[in-house]
């Protein structure tokens, strides 16, 4: 296991009884560079949506927790927040969460699609509905805009493999 993967492992550890004493749960946690910092993100939810007062409980806890271990010698800066809205699904849990929920879905690499004017053109970005994932593809159903016949099925599924897709995360619906 990576240095990252462990330290993020034993966050979460340390982080679970924190959350569930403050009726929360972890989302996600990361440890990460950016620049020249390290940070350890922890993303925690709940049903109604955490607020500021949730995040300070659990990031003071937290803190004192980590500070008790010492188990990551780098300095780095502690974040505990939602989410947010367009959250990120990088989990199996998240994306059986999400299922029925529109998403973008963002590739590394365009691939040749169809247009509404019948022209193939690349595309990197794709919204659609989560119908499904498995341990190798993600499914969605997307708006067809070429079937102008309202007795026709409008929708169409595609299948991405997860090896190519950079991100896929909930739409913001505004």
């Amino acid at each position: 296991m990576a240095k990252r993967e462990n330290y993020e492992s034993r966050a979460e550890a340390i982080l679970e009884p924190i959350v569930a004493a403050n009726n929360c749960e972890i989302y996600d946690v990361e440890y990460i560079k950016e620049g020249s910092d390290w940070y350890l993100r922890a993303y925690i939810d709940k049903p109604e949506g955490v607020n500021i007062v949730d995040c300070e409980n659990v990031s003071r806890a937290f803190s004192e927790k980590l500070d008790q271990e010492d188990f990551i010698p780098d300095a780095y800066i502690l974040e505990v927040s939602s989410p947010g809205l367009g959250r990120t699904l990088k989990k199996d849990r998240h994306l059986t969460k999400s299922i029925g929920e529109e998403v973008e879905v963002r590739l590394y690499k365009p691939l040749e699609v169809e247009n509404n004017k019948g022209k193939t053109v690349k595309q990197k970005e794709f919204v659609g509905i989560l119908k499904g994932f498995d341990k190798d593809t993600i499914t969605i159903e997307v708006e067809d805009e070429n079937k102008k016949d309202d007795s026709e099925a409008r929708t169409n599924e595609m299948i991405f493999a997860r090896s190519d897709i950079a991100i896929i995360r909930l739409t913001l619906d505004f």
